[in-house]
């Protein structure tokens, strides 16, 4: 047995003690003879696994000793000493001078801040902040927690093989013929995507108030349904181009003309993707579909859904993964390998402040932004079902 499960037997004994004594008292709140007998035993029992606890305990330090090895590793944390330097955005310095110049409604600008001058105006915001509005996208949607992003620092050219190689038997000596493969060429471009928020006076001389989260949550929230909106849906103007457009997006493989869905379709658009692709493909679709997809059942009668076996996880269809958005269309299904889907990160977020123009309001006004793109590199890597909604009577 190892400490930790005789700690657990202690405690559940040590319970039992106190429910016994809670349950056993009399009137007078004492033990009769014959329960007092019952208690002392109890107690000599916890006694005991309190002595092998102790000799537990001996026995671990011992085998920690003697498993030590000749020479230490390095465990501990690196000193500040011997830690780099954080320089520019990333140092300690530049996040205090952003806090307070959002404080000063930018009227107390450090000789520091010119380091994050944006050339569009305005400063770019700390590496730690980025970061954590970053995260925060990753967490609120859905298409950047499965796609590949790419952080750039202008306009970016991804390779794109617009065929598929094909290996061939040849005899000695023999012409290699090539295929039709070729290599094209998609931009990701740096559209710019922008939240203002106000605050009042009041919260920004707050010095108790949380200014830095409360910014960073909101622009993520709005930000991640704007981006999700444009990596769903959007044909790339003024934004980027969707996994669901009809032209640039994944290929529409099955067509019901049934006002259901139905397990077949489900079937025949799991192998209309190729085999190399559905290693780690997931289905996207609409909040509103799922009710349809959870009756689905194979030809044994089993229920095609499988629902999560843990909490935060998503839940299965066949098998394969099913992640949902109120953004995406309600008369499409997606599977496919959304790694393919590439997002283009034009450097990092930018704030600036609106002047004035709430001054009237005692309020200050703030505009985050970023530049981002994102497009489907491969469209036969994401195969789409299109239905006709239960719903739609036109």
């Amino acid at each position: 047995m190892t400490h930790n499960e005789m700690l657990n037997k202690r405690a559940k004994h040590w319970d039992s003690m106190k429910a016994f004594l809670e349950t056993h008292r009399t009137d007078n709140g004492t033990l009769s003879a014959e329960d007092d007998a019952a208690y002392a035993k109890m107690e000599t029992e916890l006694e005991a696994y309190s002595k092998e606890v102790k000799r537990l305990e001996q026995q671990e330090k011992i085998d920690a000793e003697l498993a030590k090895p000749t020479s230490a590793p390095l465990v501990g944390a690196p000193s500040a000493q011997d830690a780099p330097e954080k320089k520019g955005r990333a140092s300690d310095e530049y996040r205090a001078a952003m806090t307070t110049a959002l404080r000063s409604n930018f009227r107390e600008i450090s000789d520091i801040m010119q380091e994050g001058v944006a050339s569009d105006g305005g400063y770019l915001v700390p590496d730690e902040w980025d970061k954590t509005l970053v995260k925060s996208l990753e967490e609120e949607n859905v298409i950047r927690k499965l796609a590949s992003v790419i952080t750039t620092s202008g306009e970016h050219k991804i390779p794109v093989w617009t065929g598929k190689p094909a290996a061939a038997w040849v005899d000695e000596g023999e012409k290699i013929e090539f295929g039709d493969v070729g290599l094209d060429q998609k931009t990701l471009d740096a559209h710019k995507l922008a939240v203002a928020v106000k605050v009042t006076d009041e919260l920004l001389q707050d010095n108790a108030y949380d200014l830095e989260s409360e910014i960073t949550n909101v622009f993520a929230s709005a930000v991640a349904n704007a981006e999700e909106d444009k990596f769903l849906n959007g044909d790339g103007t003024k934004g980027a181009t969707g996994i669901f457009d009809e032209t640039n997006g994944g290929i529409v493989a099955v067509i019901s003309t049934a006002k259901s869905i139905s397990a077949d379709n489900i079937v025949d658009l799991i192998y209309a993707l190729k085999r190399p692709y559905r290693k780690n493909a997931v289905f996207i679709m609409n909040d509103s579909v799922i009710a349809a997809v959870r009756k689905l059942k194979d030809g044994n009668g089993a229920f095609m859904w499988q629902p999560a076996l843990t909490a935060g996880e998503p839940a299965t269809l066949c098998g394969y993964e099913v992640y949902t958005s109120a953004l995406a269309p309600k008369d499409k299904i997606a599977f496919g390998d959304i790694s393919y889907y590439k997002i283009g990160d034009r450097g990092t977020r930018s704030i600036k402040r609106l002047g004035e123009r709430f001054a009237d309001e005692g309020m200050v006004g703030f505009i985050m932004q970023e530049r981002v793109d994102g497009i489907l590199t491969q469209r036969e890597a994401v195969q789409i079902l299109k239905f006709t909604p239960a719903d739609d009577n036109s």
